[in-house]
């Protein structure tokens, strides 16, 4: 009855075990906040050797990121831990938050980027900044290498976890090298006679660093409240399901994000004539195929619906 299934090259990765999972991530996390730790005092030197106040500020961003990482590991710790009694669906939900708030945190500093930014272009006062040294213009670009190192190693890493947290503290990582970036065209800019771009480059920063907040807060949310699969996913647990010996109708599939892992619940036909024994070995073999192709669903619920039979029919 059945037909070959072959799993999709799009089904998303395997998901590792929690200790894997924590491990990875509180590796990448410590790295950022050694990094960061460092990055920060080897910029707010540089700005105070060199008389620039952009680069004092992004010193100040860089020790931000400092308190993401923390955020993160903590996020994760508690989403890694197994299912208990009080919460028989797991933790997952507690990296959302983590992203959460990492999302308001990356939203604030790029409001406070803004707003100075503006704040800058309308006092109008550029022949009273001093002129920044080129030590400042060295930090500037080490920012720039440094942090868009960082972004990829935690990209990476966060995929290859499917971790949302780690994901937004990626993408906290890239809004500092935006930052230096906009840093180093002031400074730049500065040393010509131009003071003034500091604060333009600044001001269009900010908007990729709020679109990257609103981007992560979005995703987060979605998965806070349930939010079913994408359209594409949902055909792929249909066609699965469906080619199952056994199975002759699906009747209905739903399904639901937890966190970072699926949930699913699917009523398929069954030959109505068929033992109890026969049609629960039916609904183990859909189980059981689901899992394997889908390595992201934590949980399937199989319910079997009786079909008649043409042999019913005719009598």
């Amino acid at each position: 009855m059945g037909k070959n299934f072959v799993s999709p090259k799009g089904a998303p990765a395997d998901p590792c075990d929690s200790a894997t999972f924590q491990r990875i991530a509180n590796r990448v996390s410590i790295v950022s906040i050694v990094g960061n730790l460092v990055l920060s005092a080897f910029k707010f030197l540089a700005g105070i050797i060199a008389h620039s106040g952009a680069m004092v500020s992004d010193a100040v961003h860089s020790a931000s990121d400092v308190f993401s990482s923390f955020i993160v590991i903590i996020g994760i710790r508690m989403s890694s831990k197994a299912s208990d009694k009080e919460h028989p669906y797991g933790h997952e939900r507690i990296e959302c938050v983590a992203a959460i708030v990492l999302s308001v945190v990356l939203l604030f500093t790029g409001l406070t980027i803004g707003y100075n930014a503006i704040q800058n272009i309308i006092r109008g006062n550029y022949s009273e900044l001093a002129v920044p040294g080129v030590l400042a213009l060295i930090a500037a670009v080490t920012s720039i290498v440094t942090k868009e190192s960082m972004f990829w190693y935690t990209k990476i890493n966060a995929l290859r976890i499917d971790s949302t947290s780690l994901m937004a503290d990626a993408w906290h990582h890239r809004s500092d090298a935006l930052s230096s970036v906009g840093a180093l065209i002031g400074i730049g800019g500065a040393r010509m006679g131009y003071p003034v771009l500091d604060s333009i480059a600044s001001l269009g920063i900010c908007f990729f660093i709020i679109k990257a907040a609103y981007d992560i807060f979005s995703d987060a949310i979605d998965k806070m409240v349930d939010h079913s699969c994408d359209e594409a996913t949902e055909r792929q647990l249909y066609n699965c399901v469906e080619s199952e010996d056994g199975v002759l109708t699906v009747d209905y599939l739903n399904t639901r994000i937890f966190g970072n892992r699926i949930y699913v619940d699917v009523e398929i036909g069954a030959d109505g004539n068929l033992p109890l024994k026969e049609t629960h070995k039916i609904a183990e073999r859909v189980h059981d195929s689901v899992e394997k192709h889908f390595p992201k669903v934590k949980h399937i619920m199989v319910h079997v619906n009786p079909v008649d039979t043409m042999e019913d029919a005719a009598v």
